[in-house]
């Protein structure tokens, strides 16, 4: 083996085989390099004029040489940028496919750079930067970078996938700590990388690897040496909540996937981006998290080891969570026989004057159903009435909606402040303020007044479904509809039954959202049901990063919607649904767990106190208008 390097594995466990891959000295004994490019089989690729790590230099003005170890799904990608910018990029990966991989990265299009596979360590001595995206392991790191730090010269600045090893570590483990800088993309369809900064690295060091992540159409954001980074910190943690659920039976597979997509906008569900990552990868990341968090929740959940030790990769095994080729079992499907035949509902009662109620009592209107909308004086329902109006008067100016549809469906909306008229109705909606105190006095009241098959449900996001159908008096008629705000627009609901509700009135439920173009996940009855249980941690993981200093609000916005394709940064989104709201939830949840990491993060109280809760008011993280 040239240089000596020992055993390390060769790729970055998100893409091609199996895990721990060994580049052995069998492997790398001489050997000869393979090409491929414009030009087919072509000759060694030498460095660029004035580059080849000359002490002091800087990097060229036109693309020179990247080396890459690895190709996994991460280095693939790198790859192929850097071919299409112009790079010459030399590869080392021993997996016995890894020239077809290469080829196959460049086969729809044209690279200007050539690409050639080597298995000589030697063969790095000519790049300006060499990129190690091997599995998230420090054996495997700190061997390629001690192999490279033999074969190149002092100046080649060595760039590390790492997220959640220590950067400084790997950097003073293999004898040039201050040419170590970090390279993460946490997706390989990444718009953004994160550049390792540590204390000790140079500053010309940094920005040559800045300057790489511009020259192959990715955006640079500069980050300190911290476990996870930004998106790795945030990101894992919650798929690692999204398997335990699973693991634990609260939700069905297909549904979680579904209740992130369309109850949060996700391009994939926590489990279908767990097969794109890959299970080794998962549980190599969240363990090294964990270990350097000091922090029990990240790590990996039972399925998920167990999954990495029967070879149940994802993707690049062709089974997973999910099995591949074919497209994820149920996908865009409700899942879940029902038990009873649902009731008919003609006529429904929507309690409440705010966004959600006057949504809801739109969507109902809107499918045919005689809705009353119900508010605490006649005028508070008249301004519901009148917000629908206004909505779908949008959706006529847009041309969704016909002047005729329009008038229909409002004539299908009856304000009003008696709630005696709610007696007849066949389906009660409450969404009044997220507060027991004020939920269960209103139950108490629709339990006396509605008729013995009358269904009433609770749009409550977090609080327990059983407590409003206990102060109903009628339990077995009480069951969770968690609509996602804006109603109209948000394609899904939550169906939350407790331990008392009837089966046909379950039936009803799921029914009925189906009805109005709704897609229903069944959950338990649990803090936060799905889609809290899972977004707002990550949400108030990402205050407490901001509030560490260690980044900005917009730096991790940036990581996020970039990095990880997620539609909104976490502040943009707390900024939407509103500071308040949000802390109430975090509230909740950490009553229920009482770990001091689910504790609401200090300055989203402060924010609330100071009474910044989100573009409502003009202000929250960041100030509108």
């Amino acid at each position: 083996m040239s240089g000596g390097a020992g055993r390390v594995a060769g790729t970055d466990g998100m893409g091609g085989g199996a895990e721990g891959r060994a580049l052995g000295a069998g492997a790398l004994s001489g050997g000869a390099d393979r090409t491929s490019g414009t030009g087919g089989v072509s000759g060694e690729v030498g460095p660029a004029p004035g580059t080849g790590g000359a002490p002091g230099g800087e990097l060229p003005s036109v693309p020179g040489v990247l080396g890459v170890v690895g190709l996994g799904a991460v280095g693939c990608a790198l790859v192929r940028r850097a071919a299409l910018a112009g790079y010459d990029v030399v590869v080392l990966d021993p997996h016995p496919d890894a020239a077809a991989r290469l080829d196959g990265l460049v086969q729809d299009t044209v690279p200007t750079g050539r690409l050639r596979l080597t298995d000589d360590w030697a063969a790095f001595a000519s790049a300006d930067v060499v990129v190690e995206a091997v599995p998230e392991r420090r054996e495997a790191k700190t061997e390629v970078l001690r192999a490279l730090d033999r074969v190149c010269p002092p100046a080649t600045v060595l760039a590390t996938t790492a997220s959640a090893l220590s950067l400084t570590d790997l950097a003073t483990a293999c004898g040039r700590p201050g040419r170590v800088v970090g390279l993460h993309l946490a997706l390989p369809t990444a718009e953004v990388a994160e550049v390792g900064r540590t204390v000790v690295a140079d500053a010309e060091a940094v920005e040559w690897v800045r300057d790489l992540a511009r020259d192959l159409g990715l955006d640079p954001v500069t980050v300190g040496d911290r476990a996870g980074l930004v998106s790795a910190s945030l990101l894992f943690g919650y798929l690692n909540h999204a398997v335990a659920l699973y693991d634990q039976g609260v939700v069905a597979r297909d549904d979680i996937d579904a209740a992130m997509r369309y109850g949060c906008g996700l391009p994939l569900g926590p489990l279908e981006l767990l097969d794109v990552i890959g299970a080794d990868t998962a549980c190599d990341v969240l363990a090294a998290l964990a270990d350097r968090l000091d922090e029990p929740s990240l790590q990996p959940a039972r399925r998920l080891r167990h999954m990495a030790l029967a070879g149940l990769l994802g993707r690049k095994t062709g089974r997973g969570f999910y099995a591949y080729p074919a497209p994820p079992a149920g996908a865009g499907t409700d899942a879940g026989p029902d038990v009873l035949r649902p009731l008919p509902v003609t006529r429904a009662g929507v309690v409440g004057t705010g966004t959600m109620a006057a949504g809801i009592a739109e969507v109902l209107a809107r499918n045919g159903i005689t809705t009353l909308l119900v508010g605490r004086s006649d005028e508070r329902a008249k301004s519901a009435w009148e917000a629908v109006a206004a909505s779908t008067g949008r959706a006529v100016r847009r041309g969704r909606m016909t002047e005729a549809e329009q008038s229909a469906l409002l004539g299908r909306l009856e304000p009003g402040s008696d709630l005696g008229r709610l007696a007849g109705c066949d389906l009660v909606v409450e969404a009044v303020a997220e507060d027991l105190a004020v939920k269960k006095p209103l139950f108490a009241r629709l339990g006396a007044l509605c008729g013995p098959d009358t269904l009433l449900a609770t749009t409550t996001s977090s609080l327990p479904v059983i407590e409003c159908g206990l102060a109903s008096g009628r339990p077995r008629d009480v069951v969770g509809l968690h609509f996602f705000n804006p109603a109209p627009v948000m394609k899904l609901v939550e169906v939350i039954p407790s331990l008392e509700t009837a089966p046909h009135h379950l039936a009803t439920a799921r029914e009925l959202c189906r009805r109005i173009g709704k897609h229903p996940v069944q959950c338990l009855d649990r803090p936060g049901f799905v889609v809290n249980a899972l977004l707002f941690p990550y949400l108030n993981g990402a205050v407490r990063l901001a509030e560490s200093h260690y980044a900005s609000a917009d730096a991790i916005d940036q990581v996020m919607k970039g990095g990880c394709g997620f539609p909104l940064g976490p502040f943009e989104l707390l900024d939407v649904i509103g500071l308040d709201v949000s802390l109430s939830i975090q509230q909740v949840l950490h009553t229920a767990d009482r770990r001091p990491a689910s504790a609401p993060a200090p300055l989203l109280g402060h924010l609330v106190a100071a009474g910044r809760v989100g573009r409502k008011a003009g202000a929250g993280f960041r100030v509108y208008g």
